[in-house]
C-alpha cells in the first residue's frame, strides 16, 4: 500500500515562513553600538593600566579602583538595557564578578592582599585583556543598523 504524501497549502507554507522568520528576529542579537564599543575599548585600556599598579599598595590606588568599578558598572548597565543583548550582558557580568578570575576578582584580591606580585599581575592582565577582546569582538561583529526611509 502506497502512502500519500501530505503537502502544505501555499498559504499555510507562507504563514509558517513568516512566523519562523519573525521568531528568529525576536531572538536575534542587538545591532552594533558605537557607545558599547567605546565603553569596551576604553575600559580595557584603563583596566590594564590600573592592573599594572597592583604591585603597589591598594590604598594608594583605592580611588582609581572605585572609579574604574563605577565605569564598568555603567558599561554593564548600558549592555543590560539594550534589547537582545543577553550575550554581551553575560560577558560584562563575568568580567566584573568579584568571585571570578577576571577584573572583579583581581581587584578584590588586590584589596585583600594589599600588593600583588608582578607574575600574577601579568597573568591576570592576559585573562582580563582576553575577556575585553571577547566583548569588543562581539560588538564589532554586530551588524550596523541602517535607517530606511
Amino acid at each position: 500500500m502506497k502512502r500519500r504524501r501530505r503537502t502544505l497549502s501555499p498559504m499555510l507554507s507562507m504563514l509558517l515562513i513568516i512566523l519562523t522568520s519573525a521568531g528568529l528576529r525576536c531572538a536575534s542579537i542587538s545591532p552594533f553600538s558605537p557607545t558599547a564599543y567605546q565603553y569596551a575599548t576604553s575600559l580595557k585600556v584603563e583596566s590594564l593600566v590600573l592592573m599594572d599598579k597592583a604591585t603597589e599598595p591598594y590604598t594608594t590606588h583605592q580611588a582609581e579602583v572605585e572609579a574604574l568599578k563605577t565605569k564598568v558598572d555603567i558599561a554593564y548597565e548600558y549592555a543590560k538595557g539594550r534589547p537582545h543583548n543577553a550575550i554581551s550582558t553575560r560577558q560584562w557580568e563575568s568580567l566584573k564578578d568579584l568571585n571570578h578570575h577576571l577584573l572583579g576578582g583581581f581587584l578584590r584580591r588586590w584589596q585583600e592582599e594589599s600588593r600583588l606580585g608582578r607574575p600574577f599581575v601579568e597573568e591576570a592582565k592576559g585573562l582580563v585583556s582576553d575577556a575585553f577582546d571577547t566583548i569588543i569582538g562581539l560588538e564589532s561583529g554586530k551588524v550596523q543598523a541602517v535607517d530606511v526611509l
